[in-house]
Parts: C-alpha cells; sequence; structure tokens
C-alpha cells in the first residue's frame, strides 16, 4: 500500500540531527536481547479461553518470530502490505508484530470489542491483506462475524484463526515448519521512516481515523521514557490494557521488548487477578488507565503485601482523578507517575519518580525529551503561565497523518500540533489537562465516536435531536451521557436506545449509559448546540443522585 506518510525531509533531517531518530527498528532491540539472554523469559500470556499460561523464552520467542515471517511471505505479505489482527492481550500478538516487521509489513491491531460495522470499515480503507483473529473470545464467534463482511473486503486475502488444530489456525498457516526457507528472500528491513503501526482512533470527524507511525517516531518516545523512568531487562511488564491501544501496543509490547525485559500478559481485565500476577510474577511496571489503577489501588487497600515488588505505574490515557494518585501512592508503595498523549504522539508528558508532591499530585507532567507543548489563547498566541487555553505539541513522537484522510493531519506550517485539549502550564513546565475543546469522550481509556452515534441515535424514530457528552465517574473516567428531543406524543427510554444502537452493530462500549429527556437543547444564536452546558448538567444529575 502506498501510505503517503506526512514526513518532510526538514523532520527528518532536524530529527536525526538532534539525535531523537536513530534510525532503528524493535527487531534491532530484539535482536540484541536474544542474543545476550537467550534463556531469559520474553512472554507469560495468560489465556482465559484456554485456561493456559504460555512462557516463552527470547530463543523459543525468536524461533516463533522467523516462522511467522517466513509463513506471512508464503501467504504473500510483501513490504508496505497491511496485517490486521483483532487479538486480546495473546503472545500470538507479539510473534506477528516482529514478523510484519522481518517483512516490511504494518501491523494495523483493532479492538476485539469491534463488530461489523467497525471491521467492515477499517479492514477496508487498510486494505488488509491478512486478518488474524481468535477462534472465539468472549463468547464472541468471531469467524462467523467476519464471513459476514468477507465479501465486502476485497482486498482480504488470508482470515486466520488463533489455535493448532484446523488447517486455518494459526498453528497450521503461521507455525508452519515445512514452510519453504526461500521465503526469506521477501524479508525486507523497513525504512525507518516507513510506516510499520497502524491505530484507529476516533474522533469528531464521523468516522475512525487510521493513525500512522513509523518505528522512528515510535521508538524514539519508548526509549526515552525507558531512560526517564529507568527501565531495563530486568524490568517485568504487566500488559493488560488492550493492545489495539498505544498504551498496550506501544507501552506494553513493544516497550517490554525494547528493555529486553519480561512482557506478562492478561487478556480479561480482572483486577483479582491482575493482583495475582503482580505477586507471582514480580511485576515492576504497568501503564494503564483510570480503571486499571483505581481497581488495583481498591485491593492494594487491603493487601499491600501483594504489590511490594511495583515500582511503577504509567497512568494515562483517560482523566485522573488527583485523589486517585494519592492513594494509589499511598496504598501501593510505587511511584504512580501521570502522564498525558495521544494515539497521535503517544505519551507527551510525564511526572517523574523524584518530583516533588505537587507536581505528582497536580499535574500531568511535562514534556519528554525531543517533545514540546505550548499552550495558547484562541489567536494562537502563547499564554503566560497558569492561564487556560488550548493545547498543541510537536515532536520527535507526532504520527506521520492519518491513514488516506491526509486533510485532517491538523498541524501548522510550524509543525505544531492542535491537540483538542485544554490546559494550563505553570512556570516549570508543567501542564494539567483541564477538559477537551474536541467532541470525544473516554471511558475507561476508550474513545467513543460521539459524531457517529449521534447520527446514529438521529435515526431512532422517536428522536427528534440528541447530543452526547461526558458524564464524570469515578472509575471508568467518564461515561456517555445521551440528553434527547423526542418527537411530539412519544416516548423514549434508555433501553430503547440500547436496543437500536445493539442492532445497527454498535460496540457495547459506545452505546450511552445515562439518558436525559428533555424539551429543547441549549444553542447559540447560530444554532450550534452548546455542550458546554449539557456537561454542566450532566455533572448536577451526578451530584444529585449522590445526595
Amino acid at each position: 500500500m502506498d501510505f503517503n506518510p506526512i514526513l518532510p525531509e526538514s523532520r527528518i533531517t532536524a530529527m536525526r540531527g538532534a539525535g531523537y531518530w536513530r534510525d532503528q527498528i524493535l527487531t534491532d532491540f530484539f535482536d540484541t536481547a536474544v542474543a545476550n539472554h537467550p534463556d531469559r523469559i520474553a512472554i507469560v500470556a495468560h489465556n482465559s479461553e484456554t485456561k493456559q499460561r504460555i512462557e516463552l523464552s527470547y530463543r523459543k520467542l525468536a524461533q516463533c518470530v522467523d516462522l511467522v515471517a517466513l509463513n506471512l511471505a508464503r501467504l504473500g505479505v510483501r513490504h508496505g502490505d497491511v496485517v490486521s489482527c483483532q487479538l486480546p492481550a495473546w503472545w500470538e500478538f507479539v510473534a506477528l508484530h516482529l514478523a510484519c516487521l522481518r517483512l516490511g509489513a504494518a501491523t494495523n491491531a483493532l479492538m476485539p470489542i469491534f463488530r461489523e460495522r467497525e471491521l467492515e470499515f477499517m479492514l477496508g480503507l487498510a486494505a488488509s491483506k491478512v486478518l488474524v483473529i481468535p477462534k472465539q473470545f468472549r463468547g464472541i464467534d468471531y469467524p462467523a462475524m467476519i464471513d459476514g463482511i468477507r465479501g465486502k473486503l476485497p482486498h482480504l486475502a488470508h482470515v486466520i484463526e488463533t489455535g493448532d488444530h484446523t488447517p486455518n489456525s494459526f498453528g497450521a498457516q503461521l507455525l508452519n515448519e515445512d514452510t519453504e526457507k526461500e521465503s526469506r528472500k521477501h524479508y525486507s528491513r523497513p525504512d525507518a521512516n516507513d510506516v510499520i503501526q497502524l491505530l484507529f482512533t476516533s474522533g469528531t470527524t464521523g468516522e475512525p481515523k487510521g493513525v500512522m507511525h513509523t518505528s522512528n517516531t515510535i521508538l524514539s518516545i519508548l526509549i526515552s521514557h525507558a531512560h526517564r523512568l529507568g527501565l531495563n531487562s530486568n524490568d517485568s511488564f504487566l500488559i493488560c490494557t488492550p493492545i489495539a491501544h498505544q498504551t498496550g501496543f506501544g507501552y506494553g509490547v513493544m516497550l517490554a521488548m525494547a528493555s529486553g525485559g519480561k512482557a506478562v500478559m492478561q487478556d480479561v481485565w480482572s483486577p483479582e487477578r491482575a493482583a495475582e500476577l503482580i505477586e507471582a510474577e514480580r511485576i515492576t511496571m504497568i501503564t494503564g488507565a483510570t480503571p486499571f489503577l483505581a481497581d488495583l489501588t481498591e485491593i492494594a487497600t487491603k493487601q499491600p503485601e501483594t504489590f511490594e515488588s511495583l515500582r511503577l505505574f504509567l497512568a494515562a490515557g483517560s482523566p485522573i482523578p488527583r485523589s486517585l494518585v494519592r492513594r494509589a501512592t499511598e496504598s501501593m508503595k510505587a511511584c504512580i507517575i501521570s502522564g498525558w498523549g495521544m494515539t497521535e504522539n503517544g505519551c507527551v508528558t510525564t511526572t517523574v519518580p523524584e518530583d516533588l508532591p505537587e507536581k505528582t499530585f497536580e499535574t500531568d507532567g511535562h514534556p519528554l525529551p525531543g517533545t514540546e507543548v505550548r499552550v495558547v489563547d484562541e489567536t494562537g498566541s502563547t499564554l503566560p503561565a497558569n492561564q487556560e487555553g488550548r493545547l498543541l505539541t510537536r515532536g520527535c513522537s507526532q504520527f506521520v497523518g492519518y491513514l488516506k484522510r491526509p486533510q485532517w493531519h491538523a498541524t501548522d506550517p510550524e509543525g505544531w500540533f492542535e491537540t483538542g485539549d485544554m490546559a494550563r502550564m505553570d512556570r516549570d513546565g508543567y501542564i494539567r489537562i483541564t477538559g477537551r475543546s474536541k467532541d470525544i469522550i473516554i471511558r475507561g481509556g476508550e474513545n467513543i465516536p460521539v459524531v457517529e452515534i449521534e447520527g446514529l441515535i438521529y435515526r431512532h424514530p422517536n428522536v427528534l435531536e440528541v447530543a452526547i457528552v461526558a458524564m464524570p465517574d469515578q472509575r471508568l473516567g467518564e461515561r456517555a451521557c445521551a440528553f434527547i428531543v423526542p418527537r411530539d406524543g412519544k416516548d423514549i427510554t434508555i433501553d430503547q436506545i440500547a436496543t437500536f444502537l445493539t442492532a445497527q452493530k454498535v460496540t457495547k462500549q459506545y452505546i450511552p449509559e445515562q439518558l436525559e429527556v428533555v424539551s429543547e437543547l441549549p444553542r447559540t444564536p447560530s444554532g450550534k448546540v452548546q455542550k458546554f452546558k449539557l456537561r454542566q448538567f450532566a455533572q448536577d444529575i451526578l451530584q444529585k443522585t449522590k445526595q
């Protein structure tokens, strides 16, 4: 595929000259780990479907990666192709991504919660050649689901199921040891500026956006993280967030492999199970959104000894209550690192272990080396310290465009990216996210595509108008609250909306969990819905329910 990345030569020259882009790829780090400690554990994966614990050394993982690469080449995967996977946090994903790097192919990780509607669009836009799916996960028959849309995906040549008991399984197709070794001639080390990662994120445009990253953009920020947090091959990383998010893909799988450490993979979130893994596997590092931190904090207050090995928790991906950071620090006795970032830029700002309490507990950190942030007013002028404005960022980790949608790449001539977030910056360069100007709700680290869901609800015969906003939630960060004006004489309930959206094949997590029926929506003189008023209404409703 011709990805057409937005990557001017001036940026390449500047990033290389400053030493942030070193033209490395993840397999460089992986191969070093294999050579230096081949028998050290690379992956421990806990599969909730098979109830198996799979343990792979770096040597064994390298053998699997080679087989997967050879077999992908046999299936016709070449440099620049897209290989998609809709997998939970299973070891097969790690082998698949490293194998794609051997061939110069891009890995497109898709959320297991996605259904026909999302998959048809994403796989079609990416022109995916191969798709790897679970045979079954959490009661969903994935092969049957894909069969229903396969005829609409002309580029999709192969659909492979996890397991090793059928001719079309991962074991039979991608771990086939009889593959001709000549397939190695198709190995093609990607240039560090080639697109090697494609992740879809929802925004205000009404359709998912395919975020494109290169080895240089991802590894530059991951290396900075490893240095700032003192990560190395002795660390054990718990990967409990979806690998179709940058938190799981980049700050879980890639960070573990780049550090030469151990990746412990948990495919279904259970705080009790996570606590068991932390203790049994001697976990030292976790990256996760607010719900993960909140759940583990509750356990840590009762059994703090379980968390003796844990030294770092990077909390990012959704709004983080300051009180939670304090409670987590006290109960886990670990360093809670607050961070801010996006799929488009990775985790740009973090606190550091040496920070004073007022920075650790009250900010979202300062930029990592190679990145910059600015807070500006409506005219684009930089604001003085401690004034709220629009947050802009630029730097080594900035993505290289949205797949086939270059018009959405919102940067100015100097490379500053409009994040859509509002923030304040103190005199020391630490930021505090204060809200979002863009129309996104982040529920447990998962972006809800507000415009798309509103558009679907508008189709309900009883709905005249609808606006969806965020309602604060202590555990998930935010939930979706729908304000609906019903048609004259019609009734509308939350159950009706849920049933209607489910019939439209909408992901369960995207369905509003609160419904408020109103006679009209607040609007500006020009007719634009004043969502800031609705957000306040939602907060007021929440306060009343607590009284």
